[in-house]
């Protein structure tokens, strides 16, 4: 199963559906995600009530007398994502302890990971292995929103490659328990039915501190000129590229990368428009090239 979500083949599917549909008649989605929020909490919290975590064998298992359930030994973060406010739920394990600290990874950042995912069929019963992978990158723009705000909690271990396979140690161990809100929605996805509640196992071996996917000198978390916290939907010259992919952010003709006035190879704090704009950095100004 992919989770790379494939923004070119979600294009080609709207002007299908746009192109068949009657020019006369707007589409209009009328699922009620705010309340499906709420029952993917209900959802959540009972099965962490009803499940605990069995350290003899790194695994979620029914509640059995004696064991602590999930629930009073779980972390929680708040994620708002097309004003819907979501609960997601993370068990840690091991939060990272590397011998070099980069810090946790940002939504936008590059992990090297293994994970295994299962579904929450009900609160008292989970599915087979959907999905699994020994070690893999995904940057974490790019797949479904449970992990680009889970993998925050945890922190990168460190390579100890030694004339073998890739070894890492200390990196951060946990399950992400994620609300169908974050993961696959109305729609579902292969085995995962719509409005579904998935758990990850995860593994974070390491990530690229600063990923800069367009290599433009700014990190991609950085090109978030809205300041919303989410450089997806920052477009400067409306183009249709988002900034953190666009090598000239302000279509000025001129490369992000080159509009570094103090040569210090950081675009972002260079401010030419003492006049009309003071506070507008040079790549994100037209009128300075």
């Amino acid at each position: 199963m992919n989770k790379i979500k494939n923004i070119f083949a979600f294009a080609i599917i709207s002007i299908i559906l746009y192109s068949c549909s009657n020019t006369t008649s707007t589409a209009v989605d009328d699922f009620d995600y705010e309340a499906q929020a709420l029952i993917d909490n209900d959802t959540l919290v009972q099965f962490l009530k009803n499940h605990y975590f069995d350290t003899t064998v790194d695994s979620v298992k029914a509640i059995i007398s004696g064991q602590t359930p999930l629930y009073e030994n779980i972390s929680s973060m708040n994620v708002t994502e097309n004003d819907i406010d979501y609960t997601l739920y993370y068990y840690v394990n091991n939060i990272g302890t590397p011998t070099i600290e980069k810090g946790n990874p940002t939504v936008m950042d590059s992990v090297f990971v293994k994970y295994y995912g299962q579904r929450i069929v009900k609160t008292d019963s989970i599915s087979a292995v959907f999905d699994y992978n020994d070690g893999q990158w995904f940057t974490l723009n790019g797949v479904i929103r449970g992990w680009s705000h889970g993998f925050t909690n945890f922190k990168g271990g460190d390579n100890i490659t030694d004339n073998g396979p890739i070894t890492y140690e200390n990196g951060g161990k946990g399950i992400l328990f994620i609300p169908s809100g974050l993961a696959y929605g109305n729609i579902g996805s292969g085995n995962i039915l719509s409005n579904e509640c998935i758990f990850f196992y995860i593994d974070l071996y390491d990530f690229v501190k600063d990923t800069d996917h367009d290599n433009d000198g700014i990190p991609s978390i950085m090109e978030d000129p809205d300041g919303n916290g989410d450089p997806r939907d920052d477009d400067t010259d409306l183009n249709g590229v988002p900034n953190y992919f666009d090598e000239d952010d302000d279509g000025d003709g001129v490369l992000t990368i080159n509009e570094d006035k103090n040569n210090d190879g950081n675009p972002a704090n260079d401010f030419s428009d003492e006049i009309n704009n003071p506070t507008l950095a040079d790549y994100l100004n037209p009128d300075i090239n």
